[in-house]
């Protein structure tokens, strides 16, 4: 993969951990007008998420700078050394705590203000799309022009193999002081984390943010079925554009549904735009130019208007 128009990013936050992002600029000291910020998700790295190359190189031909936002859990484990304290630290998976998630967008927003961008669109993949949902339902920042969200993940869907037990163990631990103590068993069965981690998962509710589509009412009362917290949604005065492939096993359902019932909260509804990646999943497999092109055609769109 090419990679002589990619400059890594050291950003610190306000309470001094570096997150290491990316820049995809075809030069390093001639910036575009406009760029493209995305926040990653749980393990949303390079490795696991290859389509992100594809992303930058496809706007970066477009005259669209891009970055890479790593957060804090993009790996399980990401040694650093604290911009405040200069000591050594360890962040990751492990012991992200969702009460920063403001910090970590600010961090990058900072960047590119500093940077001078003239245009500044705030996007996010998987959990990170949940981010930025809860970071623009909380701040109408004007430095944001347009959001873009990636393949949004319902939380109540990767949660359900939580069973009762560890919901327990989790909450004992916190009643304990014990927030900072690893669990004694991989959350949702593959991550490794803290207690205060795991509740910021299951019960803070502080990303847990989209749901899948309102059953009929015949259904909701025979079922218990009910549609999900969109209050975050309802607080977003910013418009952009909503996408998903229609494979994805994240939305526990059906996907272009999930995205249009995301969509439908959203005062801005009938200005956002939808996109549906056709038969590939989560992470776009074998549409990775595909969502490139896609996403560059968006951006040229709303940089005419």
């Amino acid at each position: 993969m090419p990679n002589n128009n990619m400059f890594k990013l050291d950003v610190p936050t306000a309470r001094g951990a570096v997150l290491n992002g990316v820049l995809f600029r075809p030069q390093k000291e001639r910036m575009a007008d406009t760029v493209m910020i995305v926040i990653t998700g749980i393990h949303g790295n390079f490795y696991s998420n290859p389509f992100y190359y594809t992303i930058g190189d496809t706007l970066n031909a477009g005259n669209i700078d891009f970055i890479y936002a790593q957060t804090n859990d993009a790996f399980g484990e990401i040694p650093i050394v604290n911009a405040n304290t200069g000591e050594q630290e360890v962040i990751g998976s492990w012991n992200e705590r969702f009460i920063y998630t403001d910090e970590d967008i600010e961090a990058y927003l900072n960047f590119a203000e500093q940077e001078g961008y003239e245009h500044i669109i705030l996007a996010g993949h998987s959990l990170g799309a949940n981010k930025v949902i809860y970071y623009l339902s909380r701040h109408h920042d004007v430095r944001v022009e347009h959001f873009f969200l990636l393949s949004p993940a319902n939380l109540d869907y990767m949660m359900s193999c939580v069973s009762e037990r560890e919901k327990q163990i989790i909450m004992e631990m916190m009643k304990r002081g014990e927030e900072n103590k690893m669990l004694p068993f991989p959350f949702m069965g593959w991550v490794e984390c803290i207690a205060g981690t795991a509740y910021d998962w299951q019960f803070s509710g502080m990303l847990n943010n989209v749901h899948t589509a309102q059953a009929s009412q015949s259904i909701q009362a025979s079922q218990s079925i009910k549609n999900g917290d969109f209050s975050q949604a309802e607080k977003i005065t910013h418009t952009g554009a909503l996408l998903v492939g229609t494979y994805d096993n994240f939305t526990d359902g059906d996907p272009a549904e999930f995205l249009r019932n995301i969509n439908n909260h959203m005062p801005t509804a009938s200005q956002n735009k939808l996109i549906f990646i056709e038969k590939t999943g989560h992470t776009y497999q074998m549409k990775n130019q595909e969502l490139a092109d896609d996403i560059l055609r968006q951006i040229q769109e709303w940089r005419n208007a």
